[in-house]
């Protein structure tokens, strides 16, 4: 039996559709509490910035095709506010707790997060 070979292989391009600007972290926790109808969701942070993105299904057979072979990613959008500490808990002034996970150390994140910056 042979042993696997295994690779660590990055996405070339993230195509984001439409991005979202927030003007705090509780508007941004409301809104995506709101999008996963009132359920926990969470949001990710890196690089200053906590954002969430909904990738485009990937059910089609061009959208597989893109991430197999052109090693390429559509995010339908993401929306994202800046914060410049960490924090693993966002509570909102109507208490809605939003779970934070840093993803710092993800170069793709962090690409993604800087990226962000920039377009404010």
């Amino acid at each position: 039996m042979q042993d696997p070979t295994i690779k660590d292989e990055a996405f070339r391009e993230i195509i984001v559709m439409e991005r979202t600007r927030f003007k705090n972290v509780d508007d941004l926790a409301r809104f995506a509490n709101i999008t996963v109808g009132g359920k926990t969701t969470g949001l990710y942070w890196a690089n200053g910035v906590v954002f969430i993105y909904y990738p485009l299904p990937t059910s089609t057979e061009i959208a597989a095709k893109a991430i197999i072979e052109e090693k390429k990613v559509y995010w339908a959008f993401v929306s994202y506010a800046l914060m410049p500490q960490y924090k693993s808990i966002i509570e909102t002034k109507e208490r809605i707790m939003v779970p934070v996970i840093d993803m710092s150390t993800s170069n793709l994140f962090s690409k993604v997060a800087q990226w962000l910056k920039e377009q404010t």
